[in-house]
């Protein structure tokens, strides 16, 4: 299978989606992979396979690279004989943040008929906002962490206790995020987030919490990973996100018992379907007295989180076959016709 990796992106998290891309050239071995580069103006570039190291990036070498357009169908590089169209079987959007996760790319290879493993616009727009995230679960039955929102007008009076955690809305990798101990430190934390997005999620922090990640996606069936308990510490920076974005070897699975896991399962599939058919996701949850609570939904995770699979690439095979497919709908100018037919008439 010829899988196309679309990564960078006009978003914080460009050069995590850099990582993520060299490390699905470490895990899809058996893949012919073709590289497509988003650079922060948004302007896509061929990268062959031996560049890909994240000093071809930073240095800005791959302006050098063969640039694309997007067209009906696909990618096409421009050359002295006309255009010329990329051969790849599947797009796997690798855009972490805004561009990927936000719904641009989806809703372009959508309207450019291009086949594509990632959350479709919807779904996209629903789990790229914290909020909008934990409204989604709720309606869902899923249960969340509690939550106060705050916009950069809202007054900063919290309704949480300390220790709280502030996140911005629309970014991960811990970007912008600041545990609160006290009120000395809520107006600087708030400064900091705000400098980010216009609006944050405010959640408490609690200490030595046990969380959990299932990731997976559904073909003609479940296509679960393991459970896995992420061994953390009780914050994770950008640079240590950073790092753990590269991992291509897989991790060990929970110690929990099967009562638990199926809770969690469950609650993922709640999630995913129907709305995020056709993607790989990651949901990370809390267990809070033996109550499940949705933290977060990570519709692209880092390096697609191939770690907690056996068969990584047997799934995003099998996956590029049970994508969904849009309606296709039939324009016949019927209702225009009929109008003129009837003014002819008249």
């Amino acid at each position: 299978m010829n899988i196309a990796i679309l990564f960078g992106g006009s978003s914080f998290e460009h050069e995590i989606s850099i990582v993520s891309a060299i490390t699905m050239k470490k895990v899809l071995k058996k893949s012919t992979l073709t590289f497509i580069f988003v650079d922060k103006e948004r302007e896509f570039y061929l990268v062959e396979g031996q560049a890909m190291k994240s000093t071809h990036f930073s240095s800005g070498d791959y302006k050098k690279d063969k640039k694309l357009t997007l067209k009906r169908g696909g990618f096409f590089a421009e050359g002295m004989f006309g255009s010329k169209k990329l051969a790849f079987d599947i797009a796997l959007n690798l855009i972490h943040g805004r561009d990927g996760e936000d719904g641009k790319i989806a809703s372009l290879m959508e309207f450019f008929g291009i086949p594509f493993i990632s959350p479709r616009t919807e779904a996209s727009v629903l789990s790229y906002n914290k909020l909008y995230t934990k409204l989604f679960a709720e309606s869902l039955g899923v249960k969340v962490v509690p939550y106060q929102h705050l916009s950069k007008s809202s007054e900063r009076k919290l309704t949480l206790s300390y220790p709280v955690i502030i996140k911005p809305v629309r970014l991960g990798s811990s970007i912008g995020v600041s545990v609160v101990k006290s009120e000395a430190e809520l107006d600087y934390a708030l400064d900091v987030a705000f400098e980010f997005d216009s609006d944050v999620v405010i959640e408490p922090f609690i200490e030595g919490v046990r969380e959990y990640n299932q990731a997976g996606c559904k073909t003609d069936t479940w296509e679960l990973s393991i459970v896995e308990e992420p061994q953390k510490e009780a914050f994770l920076d950008f640079e240590k996100k950073y790092m753990d974005f590269a991992r291509d070897s897989r991790v060990m699975e929970a110690d929990i018992d099967d009562v638990l896991k199926e809770k969690i399962r469950e609650s993922f599939k709640k999630i995913y379907d129907p709305l995020f058919l056709g993607s790989l996701m990651r949901c990370d949850f809390f267990v809070v007295d033996n109550e499940v609570l949705l933290n977060e939904i990570n519709p692209i995770p880092g390096s697609m989180a191939n770690y907690l699979f056996e068969d990584f690439e047997g799934v995003i095979g099998r996956l590029a076959k049970h994508l969904p497919k849009e309606k296709a709908i039939t324009i016949d100018y019927h209702y225009i016709h009929s109008i003129q037919s009837a003014k002819g008439k008249a």
